[in-house]
């Protein structure tokens, strides 16, 4: 039976349309925050001499408490107004940058020099719960202001602005840092980092203020606990997404960590260099992500979700074919960004196509806890192997990477084939698509992304 569509009013329709708009601009401050600040959790905790294991650990320990902020989180939807709930949770994230200023402060004065460490690992787990606590809002909120049939253009659009902005500013910090480094400052460059992400985050409250929220009732028979969700997950098709998720984050969690470890400590990259690569795979993420929403769109989210998939299990061998900076750059971080930006774009639509607008909030903290445990226990365990593996014929962190990738391959191999599109697709045949998404669509998404910047800038300006 063919499922019936209410269509707003016109006035409705305007007010989602700005706060659609509202959104972008208020992401445009949130990446500024990562870039300043998140993006250089790991580099700040190699400067303060924290072992590989605790780089590590502060991957798998955040992807744990996150998504049990998130089950929080989804709990507050049906008792307060999700801008309520953001507007809340984004100042008292923005708060929890005050510790790394302090932590940076310390460390330069050499206050505490072995407790540190320990520090920046629980203010970056209380960073992390308070920004956890308001994605359930954020995830329903924004489901209510965007047509199914926009999803996966209108995500890639958004995430094409952000991303273009994160790459930039990022790019600005690593040479902020590597003057400070070269100055014998390189606290002081920390700690004016962490100062921006903090205001900058702030300035995006701004912009929750003013969006339209449209009103959303729960019913009794919207909740759903943790452990239903469990047992129905082999069952549904959701399930089964969440379930491969968990265990694809599980092996990609395994060597991620530590590529900052593996470029900054064992190849001795400066953070300008650092930066550049790691970054690089966004910049070639910019490219493709409309792409990705057309073709996601088009011929939907599942051959999306397998062939970013495949690229992603190349991923781990490729860092350590060659170390030299334009290889580096040019082929993994570029496969890199351009996999991730699929797969990212993919699980979104996935729960927005498999779940009811009442039970999202519950569904996406549910699934970013299966996520989240992937994340704690992968990590966990590259940790692990990092410290006690010891071998003479091949350094520690290479084999890691090498048993990551094997790992991603057996699990994408495995669960792939269970999962399955709801949504009817046009038929695929791989040289329609290069035509007609890759070429026939390529000039006009650069076209209307540089677009969509410039009317960004002009919006902020006014």
């Amino acid at each position: 039976m063919k499922k019936s569509v209410k269509k707003d009013s016109p006035k409705i329709e305007e007010l989602k349309h700005q706060a659609r708009n509202l959104s972008i601009t208020e992401g445009i401050f949130a990446v500024a925050k990562d870039s300043f600040g998140h993006q250089y959790v790991s580099p700040f905790a190699i400067a303060i001499n924290s072992s590989s294991p605790m780089v590590a650990m502060l991957t798998s320990i955040s992807g744990l408490l996150g998504p049990l902020s998130q089950m929080f989180g989804s709990l507050l939807i049906g008792k307060y107004s999700r801008k309520r709930i953001l507007l809340k949770t984004i100042f008292f994230e923005a708060l929890m940058w005050a510790p790394f200023i302090a932590i940076a402060i310390l460390f330069y004065n050499g206050i505490l020099l072995h407790t540190l460490p320990i520090l920046l690992l629980l203010s970056f787990s209380l960073y992390t719960i308070a920004g956890g606590a308001g994605h359930p809002a954020w995830f329903s909120w924004m489901g209510d202001i965007v047509d199914e049939k926009d999803r996966g253009r209108w995500f890639s659009k958004r995430a094409l602005v952000t991303g273009f902005v994160s790459v930039v500013l990022v790019i600005v910090a690593a040479f902020l840092l590597d003057y400070s480094k070269k100055s014998g400052l390189t606290m002081m460059g920390f700690s004016v980092l962490f100062s921006l992400a903090l205001i900058l985050r702030l300035i995006s409250l701004r912009f929750f203020k003013k969006s339209y929220e449209p009103k959303i009732k729960l019913k009794k028979s919207s909740y759903f606990s943790f452990w239903d969700f469990l047992k129905k997950s082999p069952e549904n098709n959701f399930g089964k997404i969440a379930i491969f998720r968990f265990f694809f984050t599980f092996a990609t969690a395994i060597s991620s960590p530590l590529l900052a470890v593996y470029l900054l400590r064992n190849l001795g990259f400066s953070y300008v260099i650092y930066m550049i690569i790691t970054f690089a795979g966004t910049a070639f993420a910019l490219i493709v992500m409309e792409l990705w929403g057309k073709f996601a769109d088009r011929y939907g989210n599942y051959r999306t979700l397998c062939i970013a998939s495949a690229l992603i299990v190349l991923i781990p061998f490729l860092w350590i074919l060659n170390t030299n900076p334009i290889y580096l750059i040019l082929i993994p971080s570029a496969i890199s960004g351009i996999a991730w930006a699929g797969f990212h774009l993919t699980e979104k639509n996935f729960i927005y196509d498999n779940v009811s607008a009442q039970k999202r909030g519950f569904a996406v903290s549910y699934y970013n806890l299966f996520w989240g445990m992937g994340i704690f226990l992968g990590a966990g365990l590259g940790a692990i192997l990092i410290k006690f593996i010891n071998t003479n014929f091949i350094e520690p962190i290479i084999l890691v990477f090498i048993l990551g990738g094997i790992v991603r391959a057996l699990i994408a191999l495995w669960w792939l084939p269970k999962i399955r599109e709801i949504r009817k697709t046009e038929k695929f045949t791989s040289s329609r698509a290069f035509k007609e998404i890759f070429l026939k669509g390529a000039a006009p998404t650069i076209h209307e992304e540089v677009s969509e910047i410039i009317h960004i800038k002009k919006y902020l300006r006014d």
